[in-house]
Formats: C-alpha cells, structure tokens, sequence
C-alpha cells in the first residue's frame, strides 16, 4: 500500500493524539499541553515520517521520565522553577514548535539533509537542557553561576554543576545515537559529533540565558529568588530582580532548540 502525503498526515495527527491523550492523563501534559501536543507533533509525525517522530518521543519519553524520577527529593526546589513537570502549552511549543516548523520545510524539500540535521540539533538541545536541569540539582557539589563561578542555591537559573554538564552530554548523545540508528549516513561519525556538539552548545546557552537575561524574581517573604510572578508559592507577590520581563523560561528553552537546530545545520553545511 503506498502512503500518500495526505495519509502520511492525517496517520501523524492521529498518531500525535493518541501519544496526547495518553501523556495528558499520565500528568506528563496539562490540558493545554496535550492541545500544544497535538499540534507539534501532528506535524512533525506526519510531514516528518518515522524517523522525525522516533526523535521527538525519544526527547518526550526521556525527559518526562526525569521529571518524574526522584520527585521528592527535588520537592524542595519546587518554588524555584515557574512550572512544574506537568508541561503546559508554552513548555510544549517552547520544545517543539522549532522542530514543528523544520518538518514542514522538510515536507517541502525532503532532500535537504541539513534539514534533518537542525531537527536532531534542536531535540538534542532541548534534551540535554532537561537532563541537565533534572540530574543536575541532585548532584551533591552546590552549583556554580556559569557567567562569574559564584556558588548559588540549587536550582538557580544559570546555575551549572560538573554533575548536570555531564547530564546534558548524555541526554545529546541519547539523541544523537537515536538518530543515526534510525536514519544512518555514510559520515555517521561525523553526524554523531555534531548533534551532540549542537545538544551541548543548546544547553550552555540556556544557562547563559538564564544567568543574564531571564526574568528572575525575588519573594520577599522567602528571601529567595523564583522564576515565578506574579506570586511565588508562599503566596506573597514577588518583585523582578535581574533580566528582561518579557524573556521567560518558555523563551530560554525556544532559544535552546534554535542555537541546537543552528549549530547542527550549520556545521553540516560548513563541513559535509
């Protein structure tokens, strides 16, 4: 049977929904982050095909894993971040709007491969700043700002441990070897350094990010600094300390996935 494109669509959308459902009642995914769902990975699932899809469930599997995995001991850090692990419409098109949009280009030119490429960039990026945040502020050494090296509270924005380093590298690599498995070249190694090389460089930036420009908080109250506003989760209203109002979390990790996708494309581009 041969698969039209307008059956390869509507197998993805539908495809996408069952994955939604399931994520939305497994409290991987807000209301809003299943609608958000839906719509990215419709897209990258259908206009991308299988090997587009493997990828992204690969970063949604894995990352959503870690959100959940040693959830009472980062209880803590709760007040610290602006959302919690259910992912909500902005968290979800934070991650994959970017790899939304490069499936369709793909859909369009199907023989670009640095198209391919930025797609494994941006995932790459994005997983290795979730495993990253994850793994890193279980680690036992206090974090270090990325930007001066000063000692910061765990779960700082900005705030990087060798431990949390070495998180991102792997989440890349995850990404990366799941890539060439599914769709392998002649320069595998190649491929193999630049999607991690992109992960990386995605994750890096992210803290840099966050450590100048994201909109951080200060709860009065807690005498603590949140990415959380107007409230922090004492209830008492908190007051902008550092960075830009308009660039939050959602904004960072959008980033995140476009120095990814950039680093990868462009490095096939240079080299191959």
């Amino acid at each position: 049977m041969t698969v039209t494109p307008t059956l390869q669509i509507v197998i993805g959308f539908s495809l996408a929904a069952i994955v939604a459902i399931l994520a939305w009642r497994m409290g991987s995914l807000s209301t809003s982050g299943a609608w958000g769902a839906l719509l990215t990975g419709g897209l990258i699932f259908g206009m991308g095909g299988l090997p587009w899809a493997i990828l992204l469930l690969a970063f949604f599997i894995s990352s959503s894993a870690l959100s959940k995995a040693y959830k009472k001991r980062k209880a803590s850090l709760a007040e610290k971040y602006s959302k919690g692990d259910r992912r909500d419409w902005g968290q979800v098109m934070a991650n994959g709007a970017l790899g939304a949009s490069l499936a369709v280009v793909f859909f369009i030119f199907p023989q670009q491969a640095w198209v391919w490429l930025g797609f494994a960039g941006a995932m790459a990026a994005v997983n290795a700043d979730t495993w990253s945040t994850e793994l890193g502020v279980l680690s036992s050494i206090p974090p270090r700002m990325i930007t001066n090296g000063h000692v910061v509270d765990r779960g700082t924005s900005g705030g990087i441990t060798l431990a949390g380093t070495l998180a991102a590298l792997a989440g890349a690599a995850l990404i990366a070897l799941a890539a060439l498995l599914i769709n392998p070249t002649q320069r595998w190694l190649l491929s193999l350094a630049i999607i991690i090389l992109a992960g990386l460089v995605g994750a890096l930036v992210d803290s840099v990010l966050g450590a100048t420009v994201q909109a951080i908080y200060w709860c009065p109250s807690c005498s603590k600094e949140t990415e959380r506003h107007p409230t922090h989760t004492c209830g008492s209203a908190t007051q902008q300390v550092r960075g830009w109002s308009w660039i939050n979390n959602d904004v960072v990790n959008f980033i995140c996935s476009l120095i990814g996708a950039s680093v990868a494309a462009g490095l096939w581009l240079l080299i191959a």
